[in-house]
């Protein structure tokens, strides 16, 4: 089973593979699975819990025991970092952007990624992780700003 050390690196990854590119089945609906387990509005739910400004646990969950085999990290030649990310919206749904819930915090995960080629969101990686971007240079990785 594939490691992550950082959670939202790990999410990058399965943005590109489970809702972009369609590679990682099956695409996990966290309204499907709430709505599975008794819970109607998921909306009403995060707010009345006052689980904005979190992962919900059921996420959180589902996306750290998803094993990604290292045959589909290496079909991985792009990551995107972008507020919109329908994986942030899986794991919080009434989520604004406006905290650093997602920040990738480490890109030690970068090994997990042979062949990529490009980041896109590199002032955004920079003001996460200062240096990010000669680690990327280094690495033969180019980013896009």
């Amino acid at each position: 089973m594939t490691v992550f050390r950082d959670f939202n690196f790990k999410l990058l990854v399965i943005e590109k593979l489970m809702y972009w590119d369609k590679t990682l089945p099956p695409v996990f609906s966290l309204r499907e699975h709430m709505r599975a387990h008794g819970v109607n509005d998921l909306d009403t739910y995060v707010e009345d819990n006052e689980l904005e400004y979190t992962i919900l646990d059921e996420a959180r969950a589902y996306f750290q025991e998803l094993n990604i085999p290292a045959e589909l990290l290496a079909t991985v030649e792009e990551l995107t970092f972008d507020g919109g990310h329908q994986v942030f919206m899986e794991c919080a749904p009434v989520w604004d952007g406006e905290d650093d819930l997602f920040d990738v915090r480490s890109l030690d995960d970068l090994d997990l990624l042979p062949n990529l080629k490009l980041f896109t969101g590199g002032r955004a990686l920079e003001h996460m992780i200062p240096g990010s971007l000669e680690i990327l240079a280094a690495r033969g990785i180019a980013a896009r700003y």
